[in-house]
């Protein structure tokens, strides 16, 4: 599963860089203020949850069942927050009709809500 989850690290990181990027240069001229910012913030959490990734894969101590479920959960959230928040933010853009995400971005953050408590109380359960 570590080799699974780095290389999911992996590709979140890059397509996280490569999207920054495109919305710094490419969607700038072309997206208001807000949705620019809009746009950011799924670029942000998805780079802070790319990162979430790669220490889970490399944090040797947890188990393989909480690593999948961490796994699980982060990769869940990025799609459903991150994926939902692009797709938002150039709505302009893409002329799509796009009311159904408007639920679908929280249910991504409480993925990440969740993936942080399950490995917050993973540590408060380690017996010193």
């Amino acid at each position: 599963m570590d080799k699974k989850i780095l290389s999911a690290a992996g590709f979140f990181g890059m397509t996280g860089i490569l999207l920054g990027a495109f919305g710094a240069h490419g969607l700038k001229a072309v997206l208001s203020v807000e949705a620019l910012a809009t746009f950011e913030t799924g670029v942000k959490y998805q780079m802070y949850h790319a990162l979430f990734l790669l220490f889970v894969g490399l944090h040797s101590p947890l188990t393989s069942t909480l690593r999948t479920l961490l796994f699980r959960l982060i990769v869940l959230g990025i799609i459903l927050f991150s994926g939902s928040i692009y797709l938002l933010a150039t709505k302009s853009l893409t002329g799509l009709e796009l009311k159904i995400l408007g639920p679908i971005t929280p249910v991504g953050g409480l993925c990440f809500a969740v993936a942080w408590g399950v490995l917050m109380f993973s540590f408060l359960k380690k017996k010193a």
